[in-house]
């Protein structure tokens, strides 16, 4: 969150819906003169706007001093990279599992009462390269379903990750 300074230029947004000003390299969208981080272009639109609504209902919550609120906020930014790693880094390494466990909760914040599949998780924050990160997914899914902050469960029964195979689904676990 720097401010930008006469040394940094920007452009119109190019998509013509009137959005804010961004950097030419696209990383960072100007607003009152401050740059933020932008949001990940290679999040889907539908799965960016549960996270959008997820992050809103969030912003909410602080106002209304739900206590775990920020955390909220926090899981939902990380999960659209305006904060942690950045999304046009590597997609690899601690900053980046973050990012994949605040995607599985936002979602499963998002859908309380639904499940979400970790396949959701992977093309969320893959792009199109999204395959690729299924172990991944499944690697940081484990750890917060021993967390219980995630409960896995495949047709209807509650099973640990790293030994099912085939499909599975995530719900909102008990410490979530």
């Amino acid at each position: 969150m720097a401010s930008v300074g006469g040394a940094h230029s920007t452009t119109k947004d190019d998509t013509g819906d009137g959005g804010p000003e961004r950097t030419p390299d696209g990383h960072h969208v100007i607003i009152d003169g401050r740059r933020w981080r932008a949001t990940d272009p290679s999040i889907p639109d539908s799965f960016r706007q549960e996270l959008v609504d997820e992050l809103m209902a969030a912003r909410r919550a602080v106002r209304g001093a739900e206590s775990d609120a920020r955390r909220r906020v926090q899981d939902a930014k990380t999960a659209l990279g305006e904060r942690g790693a950045p999304w046009w880094d590597e997609r690899a390494g601690e900053a980046f599992d973050e990012r994949i466990a605040a995607t599985i909760r936002a979602l499963t914040r998002r859908r309380d009462g639904s499940s979400i599949c970790p396949s959701d998780v992977a093309r969320a924050i893959g792009g199109e390269s999204w395959r690729a990160l299924m172990p991944e997914v499944r690697r940081i899914a484990s750890t917060l379903a021993d967390g219980d902050e995630i409960v896995v469960t495949q047709k209807g029964e509650t099973v640990d990750i790293r030994q099912a195979r085939g499909p599975v689904r995530m719900i909102r676990g008990p410490r979530l």
